[in-house]
């Protein structure tokens, strides 16, 4: 079984989509990446219709059965977080409009989903995606590649991923423990 996804690394100037399928056995083929791109003196409405656009043009394009987003957290730089939470509504929205559950995933759980290394760097996070997709080159910009790592995430973390009977593959099992673990500490 093959699951389509969706990551969406929400932003006003430069929103990442990726899309990756994931097979039960954890293995990623890349289906398309990319940057919704939208200027500073565009309009809010405009720079959120235009993110609307091209996350619904990513959907009929390619037909994702699942949607990761950047979960929000905290910063000190009041403009970046209102853009970024817009974006999200704007993504959220999209997605309960068609039926799609999301999955809202921090930063670090990415990072060490992908690195297994929750403070990992862009340059590591960009290397990994590259690794795990197969892929020559670190996909550009890092929204784009930060995408494919909230994509990753999403499938490998998700209950969607069962081996025949319902039994979580051996790496469901491992990330379930680790997370476990994680929650007690």
């Amino acid at each position: 079984m093959t699951i389509r996804v969706l990551g969406i690394d929400p932003g006003l100037t430069r929103c990442g989509i990726g899309i990756v399928d994931v097979s039960a056995t954890r293995t990623a083929t890349l289906v398309h990446v990319g940057v919704i791109a939208t200027p500073p003196d565009l309009p809010l409405e405009q720079r959120l219709l235009a993110i609307a656009r091209g996350i619904e043009d990513a959907l009929d394009r390619f037909s994702p059965v699942a949607v990761g987003l950047e979960r929000m957290f905290a910063q000190h730089n009041l403009r970046t977080v209102m853009g970024t939470a817009q974006a999200s509504g704007v993504a959220l929205q999209i997605a309960a409009s068609r039926g799609l559950v999301v999955g809202l995933h921090t930063p670090s759980e990415v990072k060490a989903a992908i690195t297994g290394y929750g403070s990992a760097d862009k340059k590591q996070v960009g290397t990994m995606v590259a690794k795990v997709l197969g892929l020559t080159e670190i996909p550009r910009p890092a929204d784009a590649a930060d995408a494919l790592a909230i994509a990753l995430c999403h499938a490998w973390k998700g209950p969607s991923l069962v081996v025949a009977g319902g039994a979580l593959t051996p790496a469901q099992q491992a990330w379930r423990a680790a997370e476990k673990k994680a929650a007690r500490a």
